[in-house]
This record gives structure tokens, C-alpha cells and sequence, in this order.
């Protein structure tokens, strides 16, 4: 079997669909289902049935799916073999990181160290939803977690601290009248998402936000209160907490890798560089505020993160 038709039948298996493969893998839908088609062809055997969602496995499907899977394991072992022994601070580095993190915190990190390695390839890839480092589809995963994996080796490098927000003239407002204040319904991650359930108990959202800048200039804009982690809310003017932080909201951020690369000179020079980074910094993830801003102060060296939001 090609092994490159059996990675794209590997991600129509795993994504449900054509074109989630094709997204994926980064080629053209037509491709993948040319390619699936032509599987078929060779097998004499249908791989894939579509049902409503999208498509499902054939018994003869599964099969090859299980085939395909120990393939995968094979070739990334080879793969991990050799990247691990790789002590050359040259190549390609993709790091997976947090989408609301990214621009506000962790990108002058990866400037610097843009800066400070020009032969290493640093690619970047802010979502929250997870890679799979396991499938090499990125070397580093930067997370918030109180649970990481079991299967890779990692630091936390900082606990990240999160409150309820509400814009100034609002909250004075609310605490005037002796009102209850509006909740907004957010669904940027399922932390957020679980401990604003919980907070605003039965009371019903006329307004929703997937995103955390979406959240803040809508908390801006005196629409209701929602949680920011302390690193957003703290730094806006406009903002006020509206209660002191639960440690119970308490989140560890991480900095992870696969084993098969713990002795990959570029991964270990970006992990250090970026434990360095944030550890510099750590006093404006901690929500202790007054600190931070002694040290901005002291050294002049960090603007207010989110005066652009």
C-alpha cells in the first residue's frame, strides 16, 4: 500500500470527512477524494459509507484502519529517531500554543527567540483546541491544564489566575442599585464556559462570545460581567474585578513535549527560552497586580499588553 494514500485515508477516518481531511492535510477535497476512490479501485472493496454526518468506516474500512494505524506507528518511531539525536540548533520548530494567549503574552517571547535562533524555522499555531504531538503534528504544545497528558514530559512554568470582570461605570451601577449583574454567555473554552454555569446559576444569556478578546470588548461595552483570566482583565483600564480570584479557577500552564524529543537541542533551547520568558513575567499571570506593575515600572520594558484590543 502507498503510504501517502494510506494518511489520507487515515484523516477522512479520523475527521468524519473529505473535506476535513483535505483541511488536515492541506490539500485540495477533489484530492483526497480522487485518492479514496482509487483505494478502493486497488482493494476491490468499498472503505467509507456516507450516512447523514459525513462518512463512516466499512467493516473492510476498519480493517485497513487498524493496518494504517501500526504503519503510523512505525514510520513516526523512525521519524522520532532520528529528530531526537538531532543537537543542531538549526530546522524546523512547530509549536502549538493558546489563541487568546498568543498575541497579548507570549509573542514577544517568540520574537526573541525568533531573534536570538534566525536558523531555527518557528511556526506557530494558536488554537485551543489540541495537536497531537504523539502524530508529530507539533513538536511543542503550550496548554492550560491542571491534568497534562501522562505520555509526554513537560514543566509548568506558571499558574495562570482567572476572576470575574465588569466594566467600571457598570459595576458602580449594579453595586448602587443592589442589582444582581448580567451574566455574558461565553464559550471560548470549557473552562470558562463550565465556571460561568456555575456562577450565574438558572440565569439566562441574551449574549454570547466564542472568543476572549470578543468577551472583554463586550464586558467593555457594559453588556454584563464574565471571566478573563487576570492577564486581559487586569491590564484594561476600563475593567474592574468583581470579585477577588477563587484558587479553585487556579489553571497550570505547561510547556510539553514528546519524549522521542527530549534531547532535540532546539526544542530544549525554546523551552528554556520560554520558562525563562514567563517567569519573568509570572507576577502578571498570578493576578498580583501591584507587583507587576512595579516591575513594569522598574524596567520600562513591558507596554500595557491590551491598550490594541
Amino acid at each position: 500500500m502507498n503510504w501517502d494514500d494510506l494518511r489520507i485515508f487515515l484523516s477522512v477516518a479520523r475527521t468524519g470527512s473529505f473535506s476535513g481531511a483535505a483541511k488536515h492535510l492541506k490539500v485540495q477535497q477533489s484530492t483526497v477524494s480522487r485518492r479514496m476512490r482509487n483505494m478502493e479501485v486497488k482493494l476491490g472493496a468499498r472503505l467509507v459509507e456516507r450516512n447523514k454526518t459525513g462518512y463512516e468506516l466499512t467493516h473492510a474500512g476498519e480493517r485497513v484502519k487498524q493496518a494504517a494505524i501500526r504503519m503510523e506507528i512505525e514510520a513516526l518511531g523512525v521519524d522520532s529517531t532520528i529528530s531526537g539525536k538531532d543537537t543542531n540548533l538549526v530546522g524546523s520548530l512547530r509549536v502549538t500554543t493558546i489563541n487568546d494567549m498568543t498575541p497579548v503574552v507570549l509573542m514577544p517571547a517568540f520574537a526573541r527567540f525568533s531573534h536570538t535562533y534566525p536558523r531555527i524555522n518557528l511556526q506557530i499555531v494558536a488554537t485551543n483546541t489540541d495537536s497531537s504531538l504523539a502524530k508529530r503534528e507539533a513538536d511543542i504544545a503550550i496548554r492550560l491544564t491542571n491534568t497534562p497528558s501522562y505520555s509526554l514530559i513537560g514543566k509548568r512554568m506558571v499558574t495562570v489566575v482567572s476572576t470575574v470582570y465588569g466594566n467600571r461605570d457598570y459595576l458602580q451601577h449594579v453595586r448602587r442599585q443592589k442589582l444582581e449583574p448580567k451574566w455574558i454567555g461565553v464559550e471560548c473554552c470549557d473552562f470558562h464556559k463550565s465556571w460561568t454555569k456555575h456562577a450565574c446559576g438558572q440565569q439566562a444569556h441574551n449574549f454570547y462570545c466564542s472568543d476572549a478578546f470578543l468577551t472583554l470588548a463586550a464586558i467593555k461595552e457594559g453588556l454584563g460581567v464574565a471571566f478573563l483570566p487576570c492577564f486581559i482583565g487586569d491590564e484594561n483600564p476600563d475593567l474592574e474585578r468583581y470579585c477577588e480570584p477563587d484558587p479553585s479557577h487556579d489553571l497550570g500552564l505547561w510547556i510539553l513535549l514528546h519524549p522521542d524529543l527530549k534531547r532535540t537541542a532546539r526544542v530544549l533551547a525554546f523551552r528554556d527560552h520560554m520558562s525563562e520568558s514567563i517567569t519573568e513575567i509570572r507576577h502578571l499571570f498570578e493576578g498580583n497586580r501591584n507587583q507587576y506593575r512595579r516591575l513594569k515600572s522598574a524596567n520600562g520594558t513591558h507596554r500595557r499588553l491590551t491598550d490594541e484590543y
